[in-house]
């Protein structure tokens, strides 16, 4: 089936209209776009539960832009009253002039940004679900993911506890303006496992996870993850420590996923590139990788939890090649950035909900495949190690260092896996270094969404990363 668009926005649109046009007798600009994604979330373990309908991109309300003179500023409502526009636009116009007002009295400046295109384009997209969050039969979703918790349970003998966790948001918005009206429903889901293990005072856990742009049908295939959740967890009670050093390694795709949105995530989102803070700026049209190294970014490049149709701010949805054997061809783009920067916007424009201000965010993020094997791949190894599972990661935009911390390493020697196992392993490296080590490749792709994405240390988004299998050279410790 597909996934029927919000009947409280279709009931909003004849009145954001009006108000629309009743700005636009003030303002150069005016847009809105208003959101109402409704969710379910499970969480349960040995020794709790949990049942809401929050999950992170759950919302309901609307957010105006407008500019005038070159500058853009915003209001957000969260009980839009569409009987009475005029007294939401009377209310717009007194508090964004008290706004200006301020910025006046503290000599503020501000940039001067040219006005939004605004061509006429009208879209409805409902994208195919087999299920929907609100009306998902929760008991029978709590006994699922209780049963597979229990089952955990039973899997290994140093099993603490087992959590499991099923998301799904049915996501629904709207953008409005003079001359575009836009409409989207779609439905994204994301579940997990986690088995908790502990000996002789040491404590270690396995995780797993599935993603995917669908609906709560997808939880079908949560049980097939207790077993190799609770073996990571009870491998990881074993392995040994890593000598630092540089090594040649094999990533696997989801490694692969965090250097690709560590490395060229944050440092290529262009509205760092207005602020001159990322040094991917100096980079464009020159060599930052192997040519095995090709690198794609946007909403259409992969279907996962971040795949629309258009973004916060009505831009289309895209594709960006970023890095096109090793050469970095272009980063990514919201709107108003690629107004300063005098280049098109690549739908990349997102908020964490309509109460926050669009950044350039990344969507999908992924290595393209090659024509290699894993097998061959590991027999090229005469010392290093297959990298899987991922803790976190960070890098410096500016500098384009990376750190990434990595679940395990399976030691490769003389071509073959020794067997040993090493945990946690820090890596580290200059990007156009790792990158420009990358030798092979394998044939097979995955992605990866069961993640959120900030920027800086607030402002979160759903997003989804991966690639294959890829081999280079790093410094872990």
């Amino acid at each position: 089936m597909k996934a029927p668009f919000s009947a409280y926005l279709n009931g909003l649109r004849g009145g954001l209209k009006e108000l629309i046009a009743l700005l636009r007798q003030d303002y150069d600009y005016v847009s809105v776009l208003a959101t109402d994604s409704k969710g379910l979330a499970v969480r349960i373990s040995q020794r709790s539960r949990s049942v809401s309908s929050e999950t992170m991109t759950t919302e309901r309300g609307v957010v105006v832009r407008v500019c005038r003179d070159g500058q853009y500023s915003e209001y957000a409502l969260n009980n839009y009253d569409q009987a009475h526009p005029a007294a939401a636009a009377e209310e717009i116009r007194a508090a964004l002039e008290r706004q200006a007002a301020l910025l006046r009295q503290t000599g503020t400046e501000s940039f001067k940004t040219p006005v939004l295109a605004d061509e006429p384009w009208e879209l409805f997209v409902e994208k195919e679900t087999e299920q929907l969050p609100e009306t998902t039969d929760v008991k029978a979703l709590v006994e699922t993911l209780t049963a597979i918790s229990d089952q955990a349970m039973t899997l290994g003998v140093d099993m603490l506890d087992c959590q499991t966790s099923a998301q799904s948001t049915h996501i629904c918005k709207m953008f409005l303006s003079e001359h575009r009206d836009l409409r989207q429903s779609y439905v994204y889901s994301e579940g997990t496992v986690v088995a908790i293990v502990s000996r002789e005072g040491r404590t270690q856990f396995g995780y797993e996870g599935l993603s995917g742009l669908c609906g709560p049908e997808l939880f079908a295939r949560l049980p097939e993850k207790a077993a190799a959740s609770v073996a990571q967890a009870e491998e990881l009670l074993d392995a040994g420590r890593i000598e630092p050093g540089e090594y040649e390694i094999i990533t696997s795709p989801e490694v692969s996923g965090l250097i690709a949105h560590e490395a060229f995530g944050h440092g290529v989102e262009m509205d760092m590139f207005v602020k001159n803070r990322a040094l991917g700026r100096e980079y464009i049209g020159k060599r930052v990788g192997s040519d095995l190294v090709t690198m794609h970014e946007g909403a259409l490049c992969a279907e996962d939890v971040t795949s629309y149709a258009f973004d916060d701010e009505g831009t289309p949805a895209g594709d960006v090649i970023e890095i096109e054997k090793g050469i970095l061809k272009t980063g990514i783009c919201d709107a108003l950035s690629a107004l300063r920067l005098g280049i098109a916007p690549t739908g990349n424009g997102k908020r964490e909900n309509f109460e926050h201000k669009v950044y350039t965010r990344m969507t999908n993020t992924l290595f393209d495949s090659g024509e290699d094997s894993l097998e061959d791949m590991i027999a090229s190894i005469k010392q290093g190690y297959l990298l899987e599972g991922m803790e976190s990661g960070m890098e410096d935009p500016k500098h384009w260092g990376i750190q990434c911390i990595i679940k395990l390493g399976r030691e490769i020697v003389d071509g073959k896996l020794s067997g040993k196992v090493v945990a946690p392993i820090i890596m580290t490296g200059y990007v156009p270094d790792l990158l420009g080590n990358v030798s092979m490749r394998s044939k097979d792709r995955q992605v990866f969404g069961t993640g959120g994405c900030g920027k800086g240390y607030k402002e979160w988004v759903k997003v989804s990363d991966g690639g294959p299998y890829l081999k280079t050279k790093a410094r872990l410790g």
